[in-house]
């Protein structure tokens, strides 16, 4: 973990309430340490105690980029920050996806609204190992899809999902799963929780540690010191923000 002030280079819309935040190092900041796929950054903000959890979509040496949902005071406050103004984050938090171990691998990579981000992180380091990675995302409507350019660069396949009907395949993501071409060698997912029990379920089976979800949860510090994330696996309690916020297909425990 690290603890950065970062210049904002732009804070753009993407969808109504969807924004895209790119954060550049200052230049006389050495560089940042690598991330992992599926790692998220912790942002202050001014006037409130906690900061605001956002995955990391993109990175490189000096930048990163994030996408988030307008929900609350806090990301409405973050939304409204404009490009030259800092802003404080600690970074390199979290468990994040690992890459398959079979080389040329069919990968599916499984999005949901601004559970999407991550994803797209993943996928290029999959490219860049050679691996095939196919995404499936799944969205509400047209009208609150976003990055779909971004992931048909690196992807064989992206399949798009809408609840309406008004883009792509009609339905969940769940309903895409017989349009693959082929069965896939490891599973990546991330989305809100009624999503991933879905996909828990209808999912092919494969081998322990190859399938791989990502979960949302409220935190508080965001480092695993205060326990408020903790959630029940087969494994014992562990901490959405510091054990995940991947965990294995095997270990989780639903809630009832």
């Amino acid at each position: 973990m690290r603890q950065q002030e970062y210049n904002i280079r732009e804070n753009r819309p993407l969808t109504q309430n969807v924004q895209c935040l790119v954060l550049e190092l200052p230049v006389d900041a050495p560089d940042q340490e690598p991330q992992t796929p599926g790692q998220f950054v912790n942002i202050r903000l001014e006037g409130f105690y906690l900061r605001r959890p956002i995955s990391i979509c993109d990175w490189d040496a000096r930048t990163l980029t994030l996408i988030y949902k307008i929900v609350g005071d806090g990301t409405a406050k973050l939304a409204a920050a404009r490009p030259g103004e800092t802003l404080d984050a600690l970074t390199g938090l979290g468990n994040g996806f690992t890459l398959p171990m079979q080389e040329n691998a069919l990968s599916l990579l499984v999005g949901g609204g601004v559970g999407t981000p991550p994803l797209y992180g993943l996928a290029k380091q999959l490219r860049a190992a050679g691996h095939a990675p196919v995404a499936i995302l799944g969205f509400n409507t047209a009208a609150e899809a976003f990055y779909l350019d971004a992931f048909a660069a690196v992807c064989d396949d992206v399949i798009l999902t809408t609840v309406d009907g008004s883009a792509g395949v009609q339905g969940f993501v769940t309903d895409a799963l017989p349009l693959l071409q082929s069965s896939p060698a490891a599973l990546y997912a991330c989305g809100p929780e009624p999503m991933l029990r879905a996909l828990y379920s209808a999912a092919p089976p494969l081998p322990p540690g190859c399938a791989q979800f990502s979960f949302e949860q409220r935190m508080a510090c965001g480092f695993g010191a205060c326990m408020g994330c903790s959630c029940k696996t087969t494994a014992g309690y562990k901490r959405i923000c510091k054990d995940g916020p991947v965990l294995l297909r095997e270990e989780i425990l639903w809630a009832k």
